[in-house]
């Protein structure tokens, strides 16, 4: 069995008299992609958000490869191989397309500026999609190539984790399987992904395993197919039986 690189341990997050994360605790192997999947409100985006140190867990720990992220700052986290798009895209809107991913290779750990840099953000703008564009505004892109360049941006850290939530969202089907691909060839060059998803076909196609959470505790994990056909999962996540 592949060794875990991620390890979330009774994982918790408080908001005043509100618990939004209660004793979660999962393991993500090295090379694989692992759905974090659960009806909106159950806490999936709250755990990326402790992963990636946008929020302090309560209680509880995380590790990468053994070393502790819990309670680090989140640029600490990034530079130990954690990056992450988000749920509403967050790009440098004054900035080219281009731009926006050059900033990612100039503050990475092992960072790249001129020629290389420019030849290197050139190529992940292809990769996903945006080959020829990077001289765009980034503000004048739809909404669907933002989220691209987001990921070029994520890519260009180099990351050993990768947390994509919910980056499938809002494409046309054609998109969507050209999406599909996209992140199954992160897989095959090796990057670790926790995913945070609502198109099942998606999960099904590219999570081995899944983790599902409702109402801020891990109700379901294990194989994906297995894992769908929880009666609890179907009631919780899809919403009945016939689902």
């Amino acid at each position: 069995m592949t060794a875990a690189l991620l390890t979330v341990s009774s994982l918790s997050k408080r908001f005043g008299g509100l618990v939004a994360v209660k004793n979660v605790s999962f393991d993500v192997a090295a090379g694989e992609i692992t759905g974090l999947l659960g009806p909106n409100g159950s806490g999936k985006t709250t755990v990326l958000n402790m992963i990636s140190g946008s929020f302090k867990p309560s209680a509880g720990a995380i590790e990468l490869a053994g070393a502790r992220l819990s309670g680090l700052p989140a640029h600490k986290i990034a530079a130990l191989g954690v990056a992450r798009t988000f749920q509403l895209v967050r790009i440098l809107p004054s900035l080219t397309v281009a731009e926006n991913v050059l900033a990612a290779l100039a503050f990475r750990r092992e960072r790249l500026w001129g020629v290389e840099a420019k030849e290197r953000a050139d190529a992940l703008l292809e990769e996903v999609g945006l080959s020829g564009r990077g001289r765009e505004s980034a503000a004048d892109l739809t909404y669907i190539d933002q989220k691209r360049m987001e990921l070029a941006r994520a890519l260009a850290a180099e990351p050993r984790l990768l947390l994509l939530d919910e980056w499938l969202a809002g494409l046309n089907p054609g998109e969507l399987r050209v999406g599909i691909d996209l992140i199954a060839g992160l897989r095959e060059k090796g990057v670790t992904i926790l995913l945070v998803e609502h198109v099942m076909e998606a999960v099904r196609a590219l999570c081995g395993r899944a983790v599902v959470m409702n109402a801020g505790v891990k109700i379901a994990e294990g194989n994906t197919a297995k894992v769908l056909e929880n009666p609890e999962v179907v009631q919780a996540y899809l919403g009945g039986e016939d689902a």
